[in-house]
């Protein structure tokens, strides 16, 4: 088992190193994998591709030539494949597999279907989470300050949310529905800086584990990827520099999906979530909407919150520890005292709560919504908003409300024909639908 020794992680004081892609492997052995294995791949992308030139297969591997001619030669040798184009240009280099190596890859197939870029080594995913943690990040007043630039929240929990992201700890924002906890969570994610390397695959006791997702992860343009012509490229093109990630879940969320996910027929595995979102955010919303109980779920954090690891198992039973590096922000309606007992709660480095607004900030967003839905803002409009239907219906002042009733008068008022406006008639028509009745 390959392990992972969070507490030797040094903070950086900044941004993650500039240059996160590793040095590409020159041979077969520093790429950490196992030569038959490798063998069997190229069969498999063979098989599944035809023909292949030698152009494309550096493209599909992510290997550079000199790491791919020895196996190639080991195949050629075994009679597993034949090349053809063998007096044009090294561009032009085809290969395919022979009768043999047909017959030989159904055989590989029995194992895996997995056939795409050539995996990392559990050893060197764990080393690069470590090397580019979330705790290097340092966000700053002025980060704060433009990443939520024209949005309504109180200066003191702008302070504790930036506080919470330096922490690289767990936090939890509850408060009353409506009263804009999850876009604040979602927010969040415009404090992360720097980038960092997601690998396609990772192998695991001879186990391929999909990691890279093109609905999470977000490629950059590195101005560190070029390449030599004598030596191929200079990094390592089975990693990708990308934004740090963001994961968003929310009632869908079951225990199982948090465990590796084997599917059946392809015999290869897709990484679950929290590892997805290893050195970035993974935000919980609604916590409390799931199938399974709060309780049960916020168990199953104790131990990768507490030591910064989480432990997975492969269907054929063996057991390893992966890196959780990850601000996980929890969104719920429920209090923190309902939710889960002290010792969870004691793991939780922030708790925030997004409560009803003052008077000011609840005309700062109806402002904000008139200008957005085009409705020209009046006074006598809010005051009857806020006295009237506010204040005779004991409703609190909630971030949702002058959005959700603004964007009522605009549909109904679109469908109508005529000109949107504050009038009390559209406003308590707004309510009323708004606010069902029983």
């Amino acid at each position: 088992m390959e392990m992972f020794n969070p507490d030797g992680l040094e903070l950086q004081g900044g941004t993650p190193p500039r240059d996160l892609l590793p040095r590409a492997p020159q041979t077969v052995k520093e790429t950490g994998l196992d030569f038959l294995f490798l063998v069997e791949l190229l069969c498999k992308t063979l098989f599944f591709h035809g023909q292949t030139r030698l152009v494309d297969l550096v493209n599909h591997t992510k290997l550079p030539i000199g790491v791919l001619e020895p196996l190639l030669a080991f195949m050629r040798s075994e009679q597993l494949c034949e090349v053809s184009g063998r007096n044009e240009t090294e561009a032009t280099i085809a290969y395919t597999l022979t009768d043999v190596g047909r017959n030989r890859t159904q055989t590989f197939l029995q194992k895996s279907h997995y056939a795409g870029p050539v995996p990392v080594t559990l050893q060197a995913y764990n080393d690069a989470v470590h090397r580019q943690s979330v705790a290097n990040m340092k966000v700053t007043k002025e980060l704060v300050a433009e990443g939520f630039k024209g949005f309504v929240l109180r200066q003191s929990t702008m302070n504790q949310l930036g506080a919470a992201m330096n922490s690289g700890r767990a936090i939890l924002v509850y408060g009353p529905p409506g009263s804009g906890k999850t876009y604040v969570s979602e927010h969040l994610a415009t404090l992360l800086t720097g980038n960092c390397t997601i690998p396609y695959a990772v192998l695991v006791d001879s186990e391929v584990i999909q990691l890279f997702d093109p609905l999470v992860h977000q490629p950059v343009v590195s101005s560190h990827s070029g390449s030599s012509l004598d030596k191929g490229p200079l990094h390592d093109a089975r990693w990708v520099e990308c934004k740090r990630p963001v994961v968003i879940t929310g009632g869908e969320l079951t225990l199982s999906m948090l465990d590796l996910d084997f599917d059946e027929s392809t015999r290869f595995y897709q990484a679950p979530p929290q590892v997805k979102a290893n050195n970035g955010l993974l935000i919980i919303d609604d916590l409390g909407r799931q199938l399974v109980s709060p309780q049960m779920l916020m168990n199953r954090w104790i131990v990768p919150l507490d030591r910064r690891v989480d432990y997975l198992a492969l269907h054929t039973g063996t057991k390893f520890m992966v890196p959780f590096d990850v601000i996980v922000i929890f969104s719920s309606n429920i209090p923190p005292s309902t939710l889960a007992d002290e010792a969870f709660l004691r793991r939780l480095g922030y708790k925030i709560y997004i409560g009803k607004l003052e008077e000011e900030d609840y005309r700062a967003i109806f402002e904000q919504n008139c200008t957005r839905l085009g409705i020209p803002f009046t006074e006598q409009g809010l005051r009857f908003v806020i006295d009237e239907l506010h204040g005779k219906h004991d409703k609190p002042l909630l971030a949702c409300i002058p959005r959700d009733l603004l964007e009522q008068i605009r549909d109904f008022t679109f469908y109508q024909g005529i000109k949107p406006e504050l009038s009390e008639e559209l406003l308590t028509w707004a309510w009323e639908n708004y606010y069902t009745k029983g």
